[in-house]
């Protein structure tokens, strides 16, 4: 009954094909077919994508003979790889419905990003696609040029593909001004349909409020984030410790090839891209060179879409991963996922193990295979969690004025802007509901004035134009993704593009050494201008190639499973039957107890542990055990650190983890260590940790990526893209102009609080973003509030070693 609507064709085509629909397609047909905005939740692999587009597949072929070249389907994905594989993935069902019909008219889907050869793009604007696959930034660019918002008036449906992935950083502030963009620019007889979908998102009103936007309504179907999954621990035969052993990692590499051999296909994922270069090299010394594959963002897109191939070919055996795959790329059915070490996220795991047994009425299959003792507790949580349905909340970024920034003058070539219409336009985007007038002058006054401005403001008419030289910004330094000063590998004499190496690393190298990228040995043979020139290294032992980044923090719904499970940790039988084995289960429970003798007590959420010790060398350390995850823990670490700073007159070191945040201290210092619990009041934490905040290298990173994306710095120039070091001179230049107390407060510690020019709209996102993306400065100071009203046990010990 569902299909009834459907033309005769398409409901035949997918009873034959498929049979049932499943839930997400019976619950998200009726709300789709009646024009509706709609949000779809719904696992991996149970034909959510399929909900959407058959409909729009479905009132195209409506149309009949009569169908005029233009975009009618907008198919937004958070990756190109991905948005490639749905246009290759509709060509299938497209062609075989009208083999059943042939008076039908013939669908084309084509897809623009930044991969999309010049040919292509312009014979898309002679004849625009029925339905056009593209990303954010591709998007952002089509809005902005002729030719883009020509194809793009058309569009009567937009569906946003892994919406989580969006929705949780800039990125998604960044698509959701695009929306209300495309929205102006498409304003007819009907409003525009959005269709989101995604497995793991949390709450789900919310995300479906920042699918719409303010003023509109969105019908929600659940169909929930979790199906029949066959997950569990792998515990290698020799103990776990703090840090994985090579005789660990040995039976760890030995297992992963045994589980290989006896699957198919198998997808290993890691963290890190130095940790997918070292998996995939001993790998390959177990499997064989042909049967690995490494997959990462540092790899050039034709190499990862060649390892990409060669799975769904059966041609590999295994393919090394970080989150490049994490999304729904199309690589054929893989029958086993490997996660090694922590994922930090209930979600990410979900997500992973979601890419096997990717398809309907298939169980996904998982194994964990976690390095240290912090990793196996984790592991458990893990298990925990998913058993019981837990999911993390997916985070929303306030309202970016760098975004906004670069927006305006984005929505300003296009045509001219009466200002309240664009204000209007502005806070209809959900990140940007509560905007306030004030911060959207501020905004716009930062391009109006200087030889370089991008903006005109007629303040007679309250009209916004934008310069002459915008539009070239605008569309060269635009988009949400931070610019990270990576080399790029080129293989000579070819020169073709092999992928990036982090800038550090490329600096500290020489000509003659060999590294390893991409399962390939390689050796330099020069290092000049942001380019390595590399020539094939025929197999020669390398070295692995390190990249710089911020790790994710663990969300802080895992972090309070791990609390559970150390609270449980005494009773090795009830941990055993969540998943981790008789062996994990006692090695959490011997882990546990032993930290509890050495320390009096168990460090979780209800019960926080100081302690103190003097190390090797006669210094003090001070340790907060604190299992509250890095984002809470990195808050009260900077805070801490000030107020010892200010206590005692000079600098110390400190740094934070998961777990716990450690201080260096001088045997000079001297106090009652239960008096540290005191040092920090709730009321005055949130200014001291703003002081903290301007001495750290997060901020002046922050600054440069804001006033990148604020169109304050061209990250292209003359058809090149701007050298980083230039690029980081330049953004300590308009820091020094914009905030000279910041730049002062690396070289000397401050004789007193500094005042933040708030009026400064770079400045001031610049000071949110450190507060709320690299710290969780709410939940440090709820922690605070506990510690003082008695909900959060103290407990202090000097302890006579480490």
């Amino acid at each position: 009954m569902v299909l009834s609507s459907f033309h005769p064709a398409v409901a035949s085509w997918f009873t034959d094909r498929l049979g049932e629909p499943t839930r997400p397609q019976r619950e998200g047909w009726p709300a789709i077919r009646a024009g509706q905005n709609t949000l779809i939740a719904a696992p991996t692999g149970s034909g959510k994508t399929l909900a959407a587009f058959l409909s729009a597949i479905d009132s195209l072929l409506s149309a009949g003979p009569d169908l005029p070249d233009e975009t009618r389907v907008l198919y937004v994905s958070p990756l190109k790889a991905l948005a490639s594989d749905i246009q290759k993935n509709l060509e299938r069902p497209l062609s075989e419905i009208r083999e059943r019909a042939p008076e039908l008219p013939e669908i084309r889907a084509l897809v623009r990003t930044g991969d999309t050869p010049a040919k292509a793009r312009a014979s898309m604007l002679r004849k625009p696609p029925h339905i056009l696959v593209t990303t954010p930034e591709s998007l952002y660019i089509l809005l902005t040029s002729e030719g883009g918002r020509r194809i793009l008036k058309t569009v009567e449906t937009v569906i946003i593909d892994e919406i989580h992935a969006l929705a949780r950083d800039k990125r998604g502030s960044h698509l959701a001004l695009s929306l209300e963009r495309l929205e102006a620019l498409t304003s007819g007889s009907r409003p525009l349909q959005r269709i989101g979908l995604s497995a793991t998102q949390k709450p789900l009103i919310d995300v479906g409020r920042f699918l719409v936007g303010t003023d509109r309504a969105c019908t929600l179907v659940d169909a929930g984030h979790l199906r029949d999954i066959d997950l569990s621990i792998e515990v290698p035969l020799s103990p776990l410790t703090a840090v994985c052993s090579h005789e660990v990692w040995d039976e760890i590499y030995e297992r992963i090839a045994e589980l290989v051999r006896e699957h198919r296909t198998t997808i290993v994922f890691v963290n890190t891209r130095k940790m997918a270069e070292r998996v995939a090299a001993r790998l390959a010394i177990r499997l064989g060179a042909k049967d690995v594959a490494c997959h990462h963002g540092s790899l050039s897109a034709p190499r990862r879409q060649e390892a990409e191939q060669r799975l769904k070919a059966g041609e590999l055996k295994v393919l090394v991963a970080t989150a490049s795959l994490e999304l729904g790329i199309d690589i054929g059915d893989v029958d086993l996922v490997i996660q090694v070490g922590a994922s930090r996220s209930i979600a990410t795991l979900l997500q992973r193990v979601g890419r096997a047994g990717h398809g309907v009425d298939r169980t996904p299959k998982g194994r964990v295979f976690p390095l240290t003792l912090d990793e196996l507790v984790e592991a458990a949580a893990l298990l925990r969690s998913i058993h019981a349905g837990i999911l993390d909340r997916t985070p929303q970024p306030g309202c970016p004025l760098d975004i906004l920034a670069q927006q305006i003058v984005a929505a300003c070539v296009a045509e001219t802007w009466d200002e309240a219409e664009l204000f209007a336009l502005v806070r209809r985007a959900w990140p940007y509901r509560d905007l306030a007038q004030k911060d959207f002058d501020q905004v716009v006054g930062v391009h109006l004035s200087g030889r370089w401005s991008l903006l005109h403001r007629d303040g007679v008419g309250r009209r916004i134009r934008a310069t002459r030289r915008a539009r070239i910004t605008a569309v060269t330094s635009g988009g949400a993704i931070p610019d990270n000063a990576d080399y790029q590998v080129i293989l000579e004499p070819e020169g073709t593009l092999v992928g990036t190496l982090n800038e550090d690393f490329a600096i500290e190298s020489n000509g003659g050494d060999i590294f390893q990228l991409g399962t390939a040995s390689w050796r330099i043979l020069r290092v000049s201008g942001g380019i390595v020139r590399v020539a094939d290294a025929k197999g020669a032992p390398p070295t692995i190639p390190f990249w710089l980044g911020e790790a994710p923090a663990r969300t802080f719904e895992l972090s309070t499973e791990i609390s559970r499970v150390r609270e449980r940790a005494r009773d090795p039988g009830g941990l055993a039957t969540d998943g981790v084995g008789e062996g994990g289960a006692r090695q959490i429970a011997e882990y546990v107890t032993a930290g509890e003798r050495a320390l009096g007590a168990i460090p979780t959420q209800k019960v926080i542990v100081l302690e103190r010790f003097f190390d090797e060398s006669g210094g003090m350390q001070l340790v907060v055990h604190a299992p509250f995850g890095g984002r809470i823990n990195r808050a009260w670490g900077l805070a801490l650190r000030k107020r010892f700073c200010r206590g005692f007159g000079f600098e110390l070191q400190a740094a934070a983890n998961e777990e716990a945040i450690v201080l260096s201290l001088g045997t000079q210092h001297s106090f009652p260590l239960d008096e540290v619990f005191d040092y920090l009041h709730p009321d005055t934490a949130r200014d001291l940790l703003l002081q903290a905040v301007l001495e750290a290298p997060v901020f002046k990173t922050r600054w440069r990526w804001n006033v990148s994306r604020a169109l304050l710095l061209d990250r292209m120039r003359g058809g090149k893209r701007t050298p980083a070091p230039l690029t980081r001179m330049r953004a300590d230049d308009l820091l020094a102009a914009s905030f000279p107390a910041a730049m002062a407060c690396g070289e000397t510690l401050p004789p007193g609080d500094i005042e933040v020019p708030m009026d400064h709209p770079i400045v001031k996102q610049t000071v949110i973003d450190c507060m709320t993306e690299f710290m969780d400065v709410d939940g440090f100071l709820d922690v605070l509030r506990g510690l003082r009203d008695g909900s959060i046990e103290r407990r202090a010990v000097d302890s006579p070693q480490p």
